[in-house]
């Protein structure tokens, strides 16, 4: 994996965004040029029309992220692929449309769009037939040798195992620190020489995933490794960029301490980020404002009770504050001072909630309180303050998910469904955490991007 602006991507992924890419400006050259043979029209230099090409393949690259084209289904399965390339593309039919409704001028022709949609889709298919395979085999997977045989090592093996995992393991050694659970691991011993033993195996990577790291950590072998060039990781940083979450059955306060993240040199981020939210929102809510208004209509008619509500939650640092929502369930749903996970096929949600909460109508009114500053649009989802007092008791570095802003939509709300249990709050902290830590407007922008194939294919609201 390569990682931009602290964030890891796979580079079999990099390597077709930059081919799609690439396609689509040649896919925009053509549309372009067909129209023009069409009118018996000379093309004049290229320069002329950049800024029309680039619009065009910038709007269908977002597009293409923005539907989950570069996911590990996408590149394990050509007709997944394909269908999420039709989708990616009637997106940017929209996109192209508003653009050239707003800048004119910037946009190809209507005429000369069609003519590149149509290419483009052929191009992005081809390119996925003929390299998909390969994208997705071994090819651009790294070669890593595990220190240890223990339940860490054997939880490596597991994920290995997983499709789409960007690496094979091509050996285990047990390095004598407890009890061995990889059957196929090496004895220590039995090896002359580590350093020798990783540049057999051509390894690119080791890892190390000791049990029991007292009086085990093996710091000449690690050196040795080290000195030939081959890259050392320990298995919270390697579990972390596999992942895309901090696990927490592996990390100490020590590796949060001294790793690299949670960077304090985020002022100018941070107004960026400010800017972005106050010039979306006062927009969102002029656009939205009818959708809410007609949706509070058909709330107050279903049933009784006002349409609109207000939750308290756990936002910036702890604080408490009020959020107002769309009233999805049935009036008085919970007894007053008391709080409850909504779950499958929760009996208190009506039929207009049930709809409203899958396309997430019901959370358009909290743009307000983005508005107001309390919120963000990308940030660890808000909790109730009940709820928190739990999970801080039982889950480690809880509180540590409350030093960003909260969001509308965040990392774990992207990759991770809907939960209502101990299990799925510490799942979606992993990844709450990990954009604590790894924050950029790079990250906030693949999750504003991503959060349209949640919407598409609402997987798991409640």
């Amino acid at each position: 994996m390569i990682r931009l602006f602290k964030h890891y991507i796979p580079y079999a992924v990099l390597l077709l965004g930059i081919v799609d890419f690439a396609l689509l400006l040649v896919a925009a050259e053509a549309g372009w040029r067909i129209k023009l043979w069409q009118i018996d029209t000379l093309a004049e230099p290229i320069r002329t029309r950049l800024p029309q090409l680039l619009s065009f393949a910038i709007a269908l690259e977002c597009a293409l992220i923005a539907v989950g084209a570069y996911g590990d289904e996408a590149l394990q399965s050509l007709r997944f692929a394909a269908a999420r390339l039709l989708v990616a593309v009637s997106l940017g039919v929209i996109l192209i449309s508003l653009m050239f409704f707003l800048f004119p001028e910037l946009t190809l022709w209507r005429s000369n769009s069609a003519y590149a949609m149509g290419l483009a889709i052929f191009l992005l298919i081809l390119v996925r037939a003929l390299f998909g395979r390969v994208l997705g085999g071994e090819s651009f997977k790294r070669r890593v040798l595990v220190l240890g045989a223990g339940a860490r090592a054997s939880r490596i093996a597991a994920l290995a195992r997983q499709p789409g995992s960007g690496f094979v393991v091509v050996g285990y050694v047990a390095m004598n620190e407890g009890p061995q659970l990889v059957p196929e691991a090496i004895d220590r011993r039995a090896i002359e020489s580590l350093g020798d033993h990783v540049v057999q195996l051509s390894a690119s990577e080791v890892v190390l995933a000791l049990d029991e790291r007292r009086n085990a950590l093996p710091l000449k072998d690690l050196l040795r490794i080290k000195t030939t060039g081959v890259h050392v990781n320990e298995i919270s940083t390697f579990l972390e960029r596999e992942t895309g979450r901090v696990d927490l059955d592996s990390v100490n306060p020590s590796w949060l301490i001294f790793s690299d993240g949670f960077s304090s040199g985020r002022r100018l981020s941070s107004m960026a980020k400010r800017v972005f939210d106050l010039a979306a929102s006062l927009l969102l809510l002029v656009v939205a404002a009818p959708v809410i208004l007609v949706t509070a209509v058909l709330v107050k008619l279903e049933s009784q009770g006002p349409a609109f509500f207000r939750q308290q939650r756990v936002g910036l640092y702890g604080q408490n504050f009020w959020i107002p929502k769309l009233r999805s369930m049935k009036q008085n749903a919970e007894a007053p001072g008391t709080a409850v996970w909504a779950e499958k096929d929760d009996p208190r949600i009506t039929r207009i909630g049930r709809v409203i909460r899958k396309i997430r109508v019901d959370e358009l009114p909290q743009v307000w309180s983005v508005l107001k500053g309390e919120m963000s649009f990308v940030g660890p989802r808000p909790e109730r303050p009940q709820f928190v007092a739990e999970l801080e008791k039982d889950l480690s570095f809880y509180a540590e998910r409350h030093m960003v802003k909260p969001g509308i939509t965040g990392w774990a709300q992207i990759n991770y469904p809907y939960g209502a249990s101990l299990e799925d709050a510490r799942h979606k902290l992993e990844y709450d955490l990990y954009y604590a830590k790894n924050y950029t407007p790079f990250l906030d922008m693949l999750i504003l991007l991503q959060t349209v194939r949640v919407l598409i294919w609402p997987d798991g609201a409640r």
